[in-house]
């Protein structure tokens, strides 16, 4: 555990011990709502874990080393952004997904590509768009996407 997570585990504590002094009844029947919320969730957690373990597991470690690894960090970043642009994925699988490629070897920028893109920009989508907001804004509203998230995952490199 870094510093961060340990600052927040203490952070929480403090909070709960102050909101329980406060008024321990609304305390406790906000936990055991988080209690119910968690254990509703507990199956999209588990489907998380087993689809990217599913994923990791068909597309071997070097598979994704090379291809969004640093070796052409220009061709695989622009790849990471056209299928994260045509993929339908929701945002809590992708985020850990992203983290796990970067953990066997992906470079940060294709994979910050891949990620924004993902979330920022709807090609399965755009028909529905299209329809509901008209095509020079859908089409507006992807394009510029797509222009920001590279730009996103280019600072995020700079950056880290």
């Amino acid at each position: 555990m870094d510093i961060f997570v340990i600052a927040f585990w203490v952070i929480t504590g403090v909070l709960i011990i102050v909101s329980l002094i406060k008024d321990k009844k609304k305390t406790v029947a906000s936990m055991k709502k988080s209690k119910g919320m968690m254990g509703n969730m507990l199956g999209s957690i588990v489907a998380i874990i087993f689809l990217i373990g599913l994923v990791l597991t068909i597309i071997p470690p070097e598979s994704i080393q090379s291809m969004l690894g640093s070796s052409s960090t220009f061709l695989s970043t622009v790849a990471a952004a056209i299928v994260g642009s045509v993929t339908l994925i929701p945002a809590f699988v992708a985020f850990p997904l992203v983290g796990s490629f970067v953990d066997v070897g992906a470079s940060i920028v294709p994979a910050v590509a891949f990620l924004t893109t993902l979330t920022m920009v709807g090609i399965v989508t755009f028909p529905l768009e299209k329809k509901e907001f008209g095509t020079k804004f859908a089409l507006s509203r992807n394009v510029l996407s797509f222009g920001f998230a590279l730009i996103i995952a280019l600072v995020m490199g700079v950056i880290l």
